[in-house]
């Protein structure tokens, strides 16, 4: 008999890296998303985007960026309706790297949500299912725990994604073709979107860290799937993403980049930010 997950992985960063209080992170949420451009209408939607995931005080301007591009051309803390999205976003496939507990593959959380501020995302059974079929993909519970790297995108899906379900991934030490091999696993249609979770440098000077995220940038944009941690700490996912875009033919594009020397720290050692979507 196949058991059923009935455990709620409950917030660990709420209060610190985001607002605890449900209507503060709501007006947070927002508020980024309306500081941000809409997505140029008539355009593609994007299927995927790498986002940021610190502080909302030094990255929420950014990962602003990478979420009004799936908000399409309206809807996004302006209270508008979306005219120009043609597809109802059904599932969320999150990943982000394990900052905290070292292991090699993809880790799923054994849970059957994941909890904000904002309430409960259901954990996609289905594609938890899907993914636990490669042999790189595992239950790993203590991955996801301590972890701040998925749960701070959540308000963002929330707020934009009422009733979507998520496949939230945990990325261990893992080659660019196993973590492209479980994304070709759950890639779905348009009613499904991918985010991968990351910053890009870390504790350089503020002019150091413009040098390296703007290479790191001109990389991804070329879809160069050799990243690795020094030049983002979601490199691993990342380069997953990176060959499976090359695959689906998918183009990559900066939306924003900048540093916590640019939003709310000083500049003797930040960290980088960068927002890209890919159509």
């Amino acid at each position: 008999m196949i058991s059923t997950p009935s455990s709620v992985r409950a917030p660990v960063v709420a209060g610190l890296f985001y607002p605890g209080s449900a209507a503060a992170l709501r007006s947070a949420v927002h508020g980024h998303l309306a500081d941000a451009p809409p997505w140029p209408a008539g355009r593609p939607l994007p299927k995927a985007v790498i986002a940021p995931h610190a502080g909302y005080a030094y990255s929420g301007p950014t990962a602003g960026f990478a979420f009004r591009a799936l908000a399409g051309n309206g809807g996004a803390g302006d209270g508008g309706e979306d005219q120009d999205r043609e597809r109802a976003i059904e599932h969320v496939v999150l990943l982000g790297p394990s900052h905290r507990v070292p292991f090699r593959g993809l880790a799923t959380p054994g849970a059957a949500a994941y909890a904000t501020p904002l309430g409960e995302m259901a954990i996609d059974a289905s594609l938890v299912a899907r993914a636990e079929r490669l042999p790189v993909v595992a239950p790993y519970p203590a991955a996801h725990a301590p972890e701040h790297s998925l749960e701070v995108e959540l308000p963002f899906l929330q707020e934009l994604f009422a009733g979507a379900t998520l496949l939230p991934l945990v990325v261990g030490d893992t080659e660019a073709q196993d973590v492209a091999a479980v994304l070709e696993a759950v890639w779905g249609g348009p009613e499904t979107l991918i985010v991968v979770s990351s910053d890009l440098s870390h504790y350089l000077t503020y002019d150091r860290a413009r040098a390296a995220d703007g290479e790191t940038a001109r990389r991804i944009l070329a879809l160069d799937a050799t990243l690795d941690p020094y030049d983002a700490c979601g490199a691993f996912p990342i380069n997953g993403l990176l060959t499976a875009a090359a695959a689906h033919g998918l183009e990559a594009e900066l939306l924003d980049l900048r540093s916590s020397g640019d939003t709310a720290g000083d500049r003797d050692r930040v960290v980088g930010y960068g927002a890209f979507a890919f159509a």
